[in-house]
């Protein structure tokens, strides 16, 4: 099957925590093989030199808002102009993906030529850099069977898609909320297919903190989450995995 290009726009690795789940998360898409292109996008500290170490796409010119917070629209036109595939899949940074993700994709490319692809993650406190040169993926699944929490129908770090959607996207600030709403709510009324594919692709978040934001607090109360939601056309585009078909 063809090509696919994982990108994301990390926070800086400055914070130790912060820097083991975003390496973990980056090795575990290299672990793909051959198939898979990573691009990291924008300048945060540190991430110049992660993707060269590990030999991964760097695209550093991101546009950003007034917070110097990175523009989602901008991200997402950067890595389709970068892309050498027709398949796109955004992530957040912390997400670490299992071998066997490359089934369901398949599958639906396979049926449809416009959809988007969505799901629940699977949260597990991971503290440590994983070695990716062992039986890594066994030792994630034990640990997803004792201690993982299979998390809220709001709850969406990833989005599979063909290259040539969502050319047009609001100036939404990433990590913020509502802009993850609004994707699914303009797929549904183009309408594209919208699938939920939990059941069949396994998605890992590694547990952190915010610290990252103003007084560490989760970002739904910020101006840039509000903003967000204004510019999605207000709460009637706040779907969620409950808006969407399960497969």
């Amino acid at each position: 099957m063809g090509q696919i290009t994982i990108f994301t726009a990390p926070k800086g690795f400055s914070d130790p925590h912060i820097n083991i789940i975003q390496r973990n998360a980056i090795q575990s898409w290299k672990a793909l093989g051959p198939r898979v292109e990573v691009l990291l996008i924008g300048d945060e500290t540190g991430m110049g030199d992660t993707a060269a170490e590990f030999g991964v796409g760097h695209l550093p010119e991101v546009e950003r808002n007034e917070f110097g917070t990175p523009l989602v629209n901008s991200i997402f036109d950067l890595a389709r102009k970068s892309a050498s595939s027709q398949t796109l899949i955004y992530l957040n940074a912390d997400i670490i993906l299992l071998p066997d993700c490359f089934t369901v994709i398949d599958a639906i490319q396979k049926r449809y030529r416009d959809f988007l692809l969505v799901g629940k993650r699977w949260d597990l406190n991971i503290s440590w850099e994983i070695d990716f040169n062992t039986e890594w993926t066994s030792g994630i699944e034990n640990l997803m069977k004792m201690e993982g929490q299979l998390r809220s129908i709001s709850a969406m770090d990833y989005f599979i898609f063909p290259v040539h959607l969502f050319q047009e996207i609001p100036p939404f600030a990433i990590g913020r909320a509502g802009w993850d709403n609004w994707m699914i709510y303009h797929a549904v009324h183009q309408p594209w297919p919208v699938i939920d594919i939990t059941p069949s692709h396994r998605v890992i978040h590694q547990n952190h903190d915010y610290r990252h934001l103003p007084d560490g607090a989760a970002h739904y109360d910020l101006e840039e989450s509000y903003h967000n939601v204004d510019l999605a056309g207000g709460m009637k585009s706040s779907y969620d995995l409950l808006d969407v078909p399960l497969v």
